[in-house]
């Protein structure tokens, strides 16, 4: 079976799995979402030995999937050629339980048969080693241990657990059910157990989605999408990360192959601004905790455009060969050399969120003036490094330059911090940051601004251009019909844009000429000609996006010119924010309907 992008993914916020279109887990990572790969099939080829957990029903001839409404539970229905079927519950639990959220490293599955007398085969074959092998199992009564590299999973069922460590197929007659979790004994019975964790977490989901502000049209997308952001948090530090993957590339053989399991700074930023606009506050305030812990440990000091979800900064790269990589394509990437960058934005990517605090009265933690003085000393660096080289958000490797997109958001960190300093009444703190972010606007406006042609540059005393020049006005600086955004607006329609998709840029970097079109973009190229007053095209490209969709109703990193199919990460948290904001922007108002 060739690897693809149509997955589905399920969680809890502390952990997650990719499940194919014919129920089988091909991805999954633990003890963490940046751990070992305890499913590792994405990552081994076209034919993996070990790596997946599947359900296989003899003579299946057709099979259906789709999420149990307004929740990440995932149901597979499988047919056979004699009329006999079954359904396939898929999920990680997640509900209260003694006063807490309960979400324990664990997938559970329902196994339970439809009509006639449907045969089937469970393959459990977790991995070890990075994929290299298939995990050791010891067994009992009713469970097996499984000893992956990091933890050791216990799978307690009601099957027949010969039936497991054999493989045997066998005719499904009743309700089976699956824990796969701690390796710990089960304190109930597995059968209603599994169940009522099923139903207490059917029952969290649709609390949680119906607490959502949504807008009137695409909501069904727009749901999945926040749902799917959800399932990216790591809910124990509040770190949300770029995608559930490492290594899926840009475009085939590029040898753009990276490591998306951890916290981009700029990543969690839009992320959270996305979530807040539907009024999912619970995500924003956890992740705040995460960034209050990063400004306290740089002390004003350099801080890296990403970290470990446990707030490791050390993140090392390195390239491993115990699996074959995504259809075989290496290198297979753990880790992301993107520690090691300068990236001035994230100074900015701090405050903006953080000054919110100052704000919300929703807020259980409000900001405090503690807090306004230690994000002055983010401040600080954001004037610092405001006209300093660095890799730009889109890390180049092997190129540094004066980045217009981290110059802004240099500015808007010092201008936010102004009007927090209003708010807060510190009417001296309040003129110094507004002097301090005039400054920089002024910077800005002299040195990437490009006189002959009227529109701005992507870096200082250059004239590329790139796709983050479009969120000039979305931070702010510009207003969307200043001359000199609308005729930067009019060059990167111009020449970044391809068919209905936005290029990040059209320049060659360290690895050659990009091939394919980055989705993020072509959402910012949406919201453009919104604020163009061109909505009806807006909202044609807005709606062949969505056509792009897996199944799951999600996104990559990714797309193809020429075929349209969908490559990086997956699914990749940029891309979903982009549904989101689009969906809000081009929707009717409830007041054409109520």
């Amino acid at each position: 079976m060739i690897p693809n992008l149509d997955l589905a993914p399920i969680g809890n916020c502390a952990i997650s799995a990719l499940v194919d279109r014919r129920g089988r887990f091909v991805w999954a990572c633990a003890p963490r979402v940046d751990g070992d790969p305890v499913f590792s099939a994405l990552m081994d080829g076209h034919d993996p030995d070990h790596g997946f957990w599947d359900v296989e029903l003899e003579d299946c001839i057709h099979v259906e999937q789709a999420y149990v409404r307004n929740t990440p539970v995932l149901r597979t229905v499988m047919t056979a050629g004699d009329g006999a079927s079954l359904e396939l519950l898929d999920f990680a639990p997640r509900h209260p339980k003694h006063s807490r959220t309960y979400r324990p490293l664990a997938f559970g599955r329902v196994l339970r048969p439809l009509s006639g007398a449907p045969r089937v085969t469970v393959r459990l074959r977790p991995s070890a080693g990075w994929g290299a092998r298939r995990a050791e199992t010891t067994s009992g009564s009713n469970h097996v241990r499984y000893l992956c590299t990091d933890v050791t999973f216990r799978l307690t069922t009601d099957c027949p657990v010969s039936h497991v460590l054999n493989e045997r197929t066998f005719r499904l007659e009743k309700p089976l059910a699956f824990f796969f979790g701690p390796d710990e004994g089960y304190d109930q019975d597995v059968g209603p157990g599994v169940q009522a964790a099923l139903d207490r977490t059917i029952g969290y989901w649709r609390e949680w989605v119906r607490k959502l502000y949504l807008p009137l049209d695409w909501q069904e997308a727009v749901i999945r999408a926040a749902i799917t952001l959800k399932l990216c948090a790591y809910e124990e530090t509040g770190a949300i990360v770029a995608a559930l993957t490492t290594s899926v590339p840009e475009f085939p053989e590029s040898g753009r192959n990276w490591d998306y399991r951890y916290c981009w700074i700029r990543d969690a930023y839009y992320v959270v601004r996305a979530l807040n606009r539907l009024g999912a506050v619970d995500i924003l305030e956890n992740y705040l905790g995460y960034l209050r812990n990063l400004v306290d440990d740089s002390g004003g000091g350099h801080v890296q455009p990403v970290y470990g979800v446990g707030l490791e900064a050390e993140i090392d790269e390195r390239i491993v060969e115990s699996v074959e990589g995504y259809r075989g394509m290496k290198p297979v990437r753990v880790g992301n050399q993107a520690r090691e960058h300068l990236q001035h934005d994230v100074y900015g990517q701090i405050v903006l969120p953080l000054v919110q605090s100052f704000y919300d009265q929703r807020l259980i933690r409000p900001g405090t003036i503690e807090d306004f003085r230690a994000l002055e000393k983010v401040g600080d660096r954001a004037f610092e490094m405001h006209d300093q080289v660095d890799a730009g958000l889109w890390e180049f490797r092997t190129i540094a330059r004066v980045h217009t997109y981290s110059s802004v958001m240099c500015w808007a960190a010092c201008d936010r911090l102004s009007k927090a300093a209003k708010h807060l009444e510190l009417e001296d703190r309040a003129e110094h940051w507004r002097a301090r972010a005039a400054k920089i606007r002024e910077r800005i406006e002299t040195e990437a601004f490009l006189e002959d042609e009227g529109r701005f540059a992507a870096s200082f005393g250059n004239r590329e251009l790139d796709a983050s020049l479009l969120q000039m006005t979305d931070l702010g600086f510009l207003d969307p019909m200043d001359p000199r955004q609308v005729a930067t607006f009019d060059a990167i329609e111009r020449d970044l844009k391809k068919g209905p998709y936005l290029f990040r840029y059209v320049e060659p970097d360290d690895f050659g000429e990009p091939e394919t079109a980055f989705n993020f973009c072509t959402f910012w190229f949406i919201e453009a000609l919104h604020q163009n007053g061109r909505d009806e095209e807006a909202r044609e490209i807005f709606e062949q996006m969505l056509s792009r969709r897996t199944h799951a109703g999600l996104l990559s990193e990714d797309i193809s010119l020429n075929d349209h199919e969908l490559w990086g990460n997956y699914p990749q948290t940029y891309s979903l924010v982009g549904i989101i904001n689009c969906a809000i922007l081009l929707s009717r108002s409830w007041t054409d309907v109520r």
